[in-house]
């Protein structure tokens, strides 16, 4: 199928979807609890679970803990048949990956064997999360330095994206480009323009709502970006830690404890009719009582 194909069929999807609403007009009368179990799940980050369990242990384990899915960097460590397995045993859902490769080798890099390689690799991480069951994929635009202009990086992300477009249409699986410390794309006006200029129904966002704290409120990005918030990444951030003991202790705060309004942020989702499904937690790891306490906290996070 041409990309002019492809984008009148995911249009007609969506329009059908538009038409023959999910849910019907009761479910607005419903307890908001009741409305969050259905419409956001709880997703955690891998790496956050230590100790010395199997692979199916882990997945248990969070099972337990009240979480819905795990997210993975890719390409994975484990093979397919393995995590497959690890699914049907728990019923533990995986979402979404995160390409483990941007940073070091970033799509805006001047270098166009480097962009090539990352290219592969996207690539091959698009085919992991169709494999796997899920639907995005988390992917860092571009990295700007002392080395790499913004105009340089804007161009080089641009024409890279462009050519993971095959690659999405192939997999059915979207690109989420997600806000990070990358001193680019550094406001929501911005990200919606990149997204824009892609003009691609599977590449929008993956939004980090803490990453943001730095420079700006996550609720005017949410507006902003609006349909185009394909997953959300949670974690806590304090601009209080930040000024007092430095950038990165900004993130040294609890969930709920620092300058994020969650209520807000959540009220701003609901209004924009986000449907990614999911919330992530991406927070620094521990065991069983640690990833309870974050369980909680996001349940409370979810009661907004």
């Amino acid at each position: 199928m041409d990309r002019k194909g492809f984008i009148k069929s995911a249009a007609l999807v969506a329009g059908a979807a538009a038409a023959f609403p999910i849910f019907n007009t009761s479910a607005s009368k419903l307890p908001i609890t009741s409305m969050n179990a259905k419409w956001l799940k709880k997703g955690v980050g891998y790496d956050m679970i230590k100790g010395e369990l199997s692979l199916v242990d882990k997945f248990k384990l969070i099972k337990d803990l009240g979480f819905d899915g795990i997210e993975f960097n890719s390409p994975v460590n484990f093979s397919i048949k393995e995590l497959l397995h690890a699914k049907s045993a728990t019923g533990i859902e995986i979402p979404s990956l995160v390409n483990k490769d941007h940073w070091s080798k970033p799509l805006s890099d001047p270098d166009a064997s480097v962009r090539q390689f990352i290219i592969g690799s996207v690539a091959k991480s698009l085919q992991e999360v169709k494999e796997l069951g899920g639907d995005t994929l988390l992917v860092v635009p571009g990295v700007v330095n002392e080395k790499v202009s913004y105009g340089t990086a804007y161009k080089n992300a641009l024409d890279s994206v462009r050519k993971l477009i095959p690659y999405v249409e192939k997999t059915g699986v979207r690109i989420g480009l997600e806000n990070v410390w990358n001193n680019f794309i550094l406001s929501p006006i911005e990200a919606k323009m990149f997204i824009d200029e892609i003009d691609h129904p599977l590449i929008g966002w993956y939004f980090d709502i803490g990453n943001v704290l730095r420079y700006g409120w996550p609720e005017h990005w949410i507006e902003v970006l609006n349909k185009k918030i394909f997953k959300l990444h949670a974690k806590e951030f304090s601009r209080v830690k930040m000024n007092d003991e430095g950038l990165r202790n900004g993130f040294n705060v609890e969930l709920l404890e620092g300058d994020i309004d969650w209520p807000v942020v959540m009220k701003t989702l609901k209004e924009v009719d986000y449907k990614g499904g999911w919330l992530t937690v991406e927070l620094g790891g521990g065991d069983h009582d640690y990833l309870k306490k974050i369980s909680n906290q996001m349940d409370t996070i979810l009661s907004y």
